[in-house]
């Protein structure tokens, strides 16, 4: 199993942007500080806890850059 796909994915959908990690489904034990992650390029990952963040196929962004 490669690293890439070893973490969690959390698709995400265009309202709820703005994406950050910790999300509100993670236990708070498991808390860091606060990341905005841009997931508008496709994939990304948190530098902290590296959970992968991905906008859900067909999403439309509107305006977000």
């Amino acid at each position: 199993m490669s690293e890439n796909t070893a973490m969690p994915l959390v698709e995400v959908s265009a309202k709820d942007l703005p994406v950050y990690c910790p999300n509100p489904q993670m236990a708070r034990w498991s808390s860091h500080p606060r990341v905005f992650i841009d997931v508008t390029h496709g994939e990304a990952r948190c530098p902290y806890c590296s959970t992968r963040y991905k906008l859900r196929a067909g999403e439309v962004l509107k305006g977000h850059h």
